[in-house]
């Protein structure tokens, strides 16, 4: 608008021509990436008429929609909701959300997303800030809603105190079945297998169980036996022929009260909080002990000659483990000159120091260290993995899979299997439209639809598969790593040899007393040891 002058001076607007310029293309809606997740049974025989049937389902749904597009349908197998980490699937899934490839989950209800509520509310906030929302069906609750969270915290909790009230019913039925001695664990040690509701020996196992027994009242070191047993490429068990023995698996064995035929229930107990987490029963549960539930391997003599073996040993040692002895004067290096590190004894103390210190102080800078303050440093090592080492190891895998992801995004194998992945989505959405216009017989439906759901769940298979084949180990040895952590005490008063050896391989001593602790995936963490005197 223009201005203009009046007689009285004021001044007032002029309207101006404008013309309007049509727009040459109205940019279409885009439609809404919509994904579906559930649960499917866990028995094997019915999982994958579960998962075609929720297959159908929601492809019926998510097509009857004109502003939705079918993203993926993700299912994990099984009925326990409270830890994500054990559902592929579902990581899956939120994989599938950080790339951006989908803008809404569909879920049944929240008890078939998570029975946490704190790992629900995280999962929801993280999806809500890339711009996701998840639709709950039963609670009829949308996310991407004001009102949704607070809904969902309301429901979560709901569905916790369920799940926690089915664990305590099933941790008393435990007890109640240890007590009367009826108890049947859900699996045994190596040596034994469950078949028909009974336990059975493992011949093949119970071989090697007898010859640790023997090789230790022969004289020989649980170290010793643990080396030899790796060098014949002994299977540590089936399914696991990446694992080695451990000086800490055979002193579990000559322990094990199980290879006599009796059976000591509850040695841990699980938390009351979600997600459990099992502790080791240290008197803070009541324990079962039960005489000849099954068929022994070993005679009580020989185990009880064990046993006093063991208690001669450890007096005769005392607090210091001779493994670990043998072991650190392989595993500590120098920082500055890389020369190992020997032990040596000076006025009754025990120090570890480098090999051209030793010979002069001009030939290498880093200093002795006492035996003492490098038991103190891994102690402080110990607890800090204790308290923090979960969370660092979860995000040490993700960003592992990340780098895995990313490296594997152009590769020419994933390319292929993507486009067949597509090209069988495409196949449904087409077969499930024809469905719903009535052009195809329902029981031909049935059929090819259980059928591209074999494909899919088979191509995606091979995608994992050639995922996990083109990373190195180190995913698997730090979910081992963190496998080993849950199992061991909260907390650590002395030094124990046999803890250090399961999650220490390496130390480097620095200048200024810093030493850096190499853990069995690769993960190094600093701590300095105090000053020695010298």
């Amino acid at each position: 608008m223009g201005r203009r002058q009046q007689t009285d001076g004021s001044l007032a607007l002029e309207q101006k021509k404008v013309i309007v310029i049509e727009a040459a293309q109205r940019p279409e809606a885009q439609k809404l990436r919509v994904a579906a997740y559930c649960r499917v049974s866990s028995d094997s025989s019915d999982q994958m008429n579960s998962f075609a049937a929720q297959l159908n389902y929601y492809t019926t749904l998510i097509n009857s929609k004109d502003n939705w597009t079918m993203a993926d349908i993700y299912a994990d197998a099984g009925i326990s909701g409270t830890s994500a980490e054990k559902r592929p699937d579902f990581q899956r899934l939120l994989s599938d959300c950080r790339r951006g490839r989908i803008d809404k989950i569909l879920v049944k209800s929240i008890s078939r997303f998570a029975r946490n509520a704190v790992d629900c509310l995280e999962t929801i906030r993280a999806l809500k800030a890339i711009g996701v929302g998840v639709c709950f069906e039963e609670q009829g609750i949308d996310t991407s809603e004001m009102t949704g969270e607070l809904l969902t915290a309301m429901f979560s909790a709901i569905a916790q105190k369920e799940s926690e009230s089915i664990s305590g019913n099933m941790r008393w039925s435990y007890r109640q079945r240890m007590e009367k001695g009826t108890f049947l664990p859900s699996s045994m040690p190596f040596g034994y297998k469950i078949k028909d509701r009974s336990i059975v020996v493992d011949e093949a196992q119970a071989e090697i169980i007898r010859r640790i027994f023997n090789s230790y009242l022969a004289g020989q070191s649980m170290d010793e036996i643990a080396a030899q047993l790796n060098r014949e490429n002994v299977p540590v068990k089936i399914g696991k022929e990446d694992r080695k023995w451990l000086q800490t698996a055979i002193s579990y064995i000559l322990s094990n009260e199980r290879y006599i035929g009796d059976s000591l229930w509850q040695k841990t107990y699980a938390t009351d909080t979600l997600p459990a987490r099992q502790i080791r029963n240290h008197g803070e549960r009541q324990q079962y002990y039960a005489e000849a539930t099954h068929a022994p391997i070993i005679e009580k003599e020989v185990y009880l000659a064990v046993q006093k073996l063991k208690s001669q040993r450890s007096k005769k040692y005392g607090s210091r483990n001779p493994y670990m002895e043998n072991s650190l004067h392989k595993i500590i290096f120098c920082g500055k000159c890389g020369t190992p590190f020997r032990r040596k004894v000076c006025r009754g103390i025990t120090y570890w120091v480098c090999h051209n210190h030793d010979n002069g102080r001009e030939n290498c800078p880093v200093p002795q260290i006492a035996e003492e303050a490098l038991r103190a440093a891994f102690l402080r090592i110990y607890h800090k993995l204790r308290l923090h080492g979960k969370s660092i190891l979860k995000q040490m895998i993700a960003d592992l899979q990340s780098v895995r992801e990313r490296r594997m995004l152009w590769s020419i194998d994933i390319i292929e299997l993507n486009k067949r992945i597509s090209d069988i989505n495409d196949q449904d959405r087409m077969l499930a439209d024809m469905n719903k216009c009535g052009l195809v017989d329902p029981d031909i439906f049935i059929s090819r639809s259980n059928e591209l759901a074999q494909q899919l769940r088979a191509v995606k298979q091979e995608k994992e598969r050639i995922l996990g084949a083109e990373c190195d180990d180190t995913i698997p040895r730090t979910r081992e790593l963190m496998e080993t952590l849950e199992a061991l005490p909260e907390f650590l008063p002395v030094f124990d040899g046999e803890i250090f050896a399961d999650l220490v391989v390496g130390i480097t001593v620095d200048a200024g007393n810093i030493l850096r602790f190499r853990l069995k995936n690769g993960l190094e963490l600093t701590e300095t040891a105090e000053r020695s005197v010298r």
